[in-house]
């Protein structure tokens, strides 16, 4: 049992590593060779936990592997724009000005519940409306509204907008950030004073606190104190 354990263990903290190491973006938003990637990954390393007879390099020396390939794909696609196209495809026009070009619904295989579906997603019930609606090469359908139907902006209203800056947390469920407070520019006193306006008197009858570099604070006490 202690041998399971220790293999399972070693296994997941050998995936979390690597995922880790792929980036922010490659978790959030797989293209074709990153799918791939994961998928082998996922089946690779299920075998050493399945069979205690397999040895546990051989589970972690391909992980080891396809970690390397996908991280040297991905550095030479960011140098080699034909590169990236061959391996990752290119955007694709789907709505034009309102017309949906079915030649490239079919051959992306993009059927119109999945459209629908999308328009829908993204608040959109009329196709008219759409100026240009683009399948992304990580299969995300991107949707520019026409100028009459976009939203309109403080900017084209000529309306002054305060700016709140870049919240940052100071207190997390009772504990004061430190470094996020010096970051900001702000000590003990200063936060003392923020808490005695809310109403509290410690740090630890808060819940979640956060303060930007323009003065804009925002504090939410723990449920159960005053």
């Amino acid at each position: 049992m202690a041998i399971v354990l220790v293999r399972t263990l070693i296994i997941y903290f050998a995936l979390l590593l690597a995922m880790r190491l792929l980036g922010k973006r490659q978790l959030g938003e797989m293209e074709l060779s990153e799918f791939v990637v994961a998928a082998l990954i996922a089946d690779l390393a299920s075998h050493p936990l399945q069979d205690m007879g397999i040895p546990l390099i051989n589970g972690l020396v391909p992980i080891l592997v396809l970690f390397c390939c996908e991280v040297l794909i991905a550095g030479l696609s960011l140098k080699s724009i034909r590169l990236r196209s061959l391996i990752f495809g290119k955007p694709s026009l789907l709505i034009v000005k309102g017309r949906i070009l079915q030649r490239e619904m079919f051959k992306n295989r993009f059927t119109l519940d999945e459209l629908m579906q999308e328009l829908r997603a993204q608040g959109v019930s009329d196709l008219n409306s759409v100026a240009y609606g683009i399948l992304e090469t990580n299969g995300k359908l991107s949707l520019l509204l026409s100028p009459a139907d976009s939203p309109v902006t403080a900017g084209q209203l000529q309306v002054q907008t305060q700016d709140t800056g870049y919240p940052s947390i100071v207190i997390s469920d009772g504990r004061v950030l430190e470094a996020n407070l010096r970051h900001l520019g702000y000590d003990r006193l200063w936060l003392n004073k923020q808490l005695k306006a809310h109403g509290l008197s410690s740090p630890g009858q808060v819940f979640l606190m956060t303060a930007s570099d323009t003065g804009a604070v925002y504090c939410a006490a723990k449920e159960g104190e005053p």
